[in-house]
């Protein structure tokens, strides 16, 4: 696994390091060693997938407050995404810094997403679907989340009037 560090701390971009013959290649997607090696949680509670069937759905901004803060891998194995982690850690010197990656699962790039940042993706095909490895166990009460298009912010989304449940579209300015 190759790491490349984003403009927020403790997130990466993860790329593969495949071992290739002419049968195609072998890679590891994940590695508690070499997260660890890194820095970063090398521990899984769930994994899950998230399925859009629409051209321009945009999931989030979520994340879980203290103490069900979550790490995340996030690779899209089906269609493309634009995926982002936006930094909400008021300690961190990239506090409320956004970065993006575009995933496919030709590129085979997954994105760690570190505890206490806020997660969005938007789809950039018809049937994308995404798979998180996720450090925590999921508690709705902890659930959080910020607006897409909060000026507090400035994320440039690639595609405007995104597909958005009314709880995404409708959180309040960022405090």
């Amino acid at each position: 696994m190759k790491f490349q560090q984003t403009r927020v701390a403790g997130a990466y971009v993860v790329d593969l390091e495949p071992a290739a013959d002419d049968r195609g290649f072998f890679a590891r997607v994940w590695c508690a060693n070499e997260l660890a090696d890194h820095g970063l949680s090398a521990r899984i509670a769930q994994c899950s997938i998230s399925y859009s069937r629409r051209k321009g759905t945009l999931r989030g901004l979520h994340y879980q407050v203290a103490p069900h803060e979550e790490t995340k891998l996030v690779r899209c194995i089906r269609g493309a995404v634009y995926d982002v982690v936006l930094d909400l850690r008021p300690d961190s010197p990239t506090f409320r810094r956004w970065d993006a990656a575009l995933l496919t699962p030709d590129d085979r790039l997954a994105l760690y997403v570190p505890a206490g940042c806020a997660h969005g993706f938007q789809t950039l095909c018809d049937d994308s679907e995404v798979l998180y490895f996720i450090s925590e166990f999921y508690e709705a009460t902890a659930g959080r989340g910020v607006r897409w298009n909060d000026p507090a912010f400035g994320i440039d989304w690639p595609l405007l009037d995104p597909i958005m449940s009314d709880r995404d579209r409708t959180y309040p300015d960022y405090r």
